[in-house]
């Protein structure tokens, strides 16, 4: 699938926000501990990926209890949705001035259609050296899941199961979608709003 930006000013994926607060102190602090001053692009872009795939948990996989959504928060909590992850990849891209924006799929929730459907958040990021983008999928792996970081072909999280009315978006926002953020700042318990209430369209 050819993916495309929604806005070919790069500048616009570069831009904090309430939710990708990458000037906090706990976001600098992790930025210090992960990256050094000899990284490349490249090779920053996969210490985030894979320190956010790894190291911060997917709520639903832990059954957690708390609703992340704040870049900030899902760091120092160390959990989230794709939702709440993809927004700390950004904060943590965004401030080493990687532009980086986000994708989304619409996913079977669980494994039959008549169990509903939701949003799946990814990122995309602009790699200057290689002059095109990329989508990484940070929301964790397990048994069935396995995303990788890859420059050529893609290794997301999750085939899209046409037939079964999966969707597969192709553009790059420059801003989290408004359904997700709104879903996260309403909702305690990531349990019951994992189950009941994560929005299906864009």
């Amino acid at each position: 699938m050819q993916i495309k930006p929604e806005s070919n000013d790069l500048k616009e994926y570069l831009k904090e926000s309430e939710v990708i607060d990458y000037s906090n102190p706990v976001i600098q602090d992790k930025l210090t501990e992960l990256f050094q001053p000899q990284h490349t692009e490249i090779e920053k872009v996969k210490k985030a990926f894979e320190f956010v795939r790894d190291r911060v948990s997917h709520s639903w996989d832990i059954q957690g209890v708390i609703v992340t959504c704040k870049a900030s928060d899902v760091l120092t909590n160390k959990e989230g949705i794709c939702y709440a992850k993809s927004n700390l990849l950004a904060a943590l891209l965004r401030a080493e001035g990687i532009p980086t924006g986000f994708c989304y799929q619409r996913l079977l929730l669980f494994d039959t259609p008549e169990k509903g459907y939701s949003l799946h958040a990814l990122n995309g990021v602009y790699l200057d050296s290689l002059k095109r983008w990329i989508r990484l999928d940070a929301r964790g792996n397990k048994p069935g899941v396995q995303a990788e970081f890859s420059i050529d072909e893609e290794k997301l999280a999750f085939p899209i199961q046409e037939k079964q009315g999966e969707i597969d978006f192709p553009i790059i926002f420059s801003n989290p979608n408004a359904k997700t953020i709104k879903t996260l700042q309403s909702n305690t318990n990531v349990i019951d709003m994992y189950k009941r209430h994560l929005p299906e369209h864009l």
